[in-house]
């Protein structure tokens, strides 16, 4: 935990929530122990929404939907999000919410390899949702900023690993080495990347928000 737990149930109480269908979804995805990002982070992408109000919008990372669900419900109502997802059990759960919540029209989703998709893909996006394979993050960075619009939003969640990442690497379970080193120089690339300019906020389990440099 990074912030103090009173201090973030306290927080979190002030949160207004989000429709029934989204608290049903997230709900499903506890009981079956699928993660979805926290309440807080939940708070913070609906601010961001508001303020930026992209259109088109990608998503590294869809697990069964929640996250691309609420960029939907608080986000621009003409805004389309393109979401990658490669656990196949959870695809067929992704599409369903989807269709419960009648958003197939305002989101695609693109099955197998980040890396491959993010190759093909065409921008600009004026948002990008960062929530996949923390170990894979620094590798799809040089694409993602390749497809982020002058001006637009790089959002990177559970960054900080339950405040592990402040740890020597020596200090962590030797399994977990490997991405305790890549997220150490995937948060230095961002904020001394020269296009970009990033804040590192100890919200939920770490996150970044990084604004795309204009006129490079």
């Amino acid at each position: 935990m990074i912030v103090e737990e009173r201090t973030a149930a306290y927080i979190n109480s002030l949160d207004r929530g989000n429709t029934d269908l989204l608290n049903e979804i997230e709900e499903e995805a506890k009981k079956a122990r699928v993660p979805v990002i926290r309440r807080e982070m939940q708070s913070f992408l609906k601010t961001l929404l508001a303020a930026k109000q992209p259109k088109a919008i990608l998503e590294v990372g869809t697990a069964v939907g929640f996250s691309a669900l609420l960029l939907c419900e608080y986000g621009h109502p003409e805004a389309h999000i393109t979401t990658i997802e490669k656990y196949e059990k959870r695809i067929p759960l992704a599409r369903e919410n989807f269709r419960r919540a009648g958003m197939e029209g305002r989101i695609t989703l693109l099955e197998g390899e980040a890396r491959e998709h993010l190759k093909a893909l065409k921008g600009p996006f004026d948002f990008v949702f960062m929530d996949a394979a923390k170990g894979q993050y620094l590798h799809f960075l040089p694409q993602v900023l390749g497809l982020l619009a002058p001006g637009g939003l790089l959002v990177s969640d559970n960054v900080l690993q339950d405040g592990d990442l402040i740890e020597s690497r020596f200090a962590v379970e030797r399994r977990n080495r490997t991405i305790h080193s890549r997220m150490r120089e995937y948060l230095y690339e961002l904020t001394h990347h020269p296009e970009l300019v990033t804040s590192v906020l100890p919200l939920g389990d770490g996150v970044t928000l990084s604004v795309k440099k204009e006129g490079l």
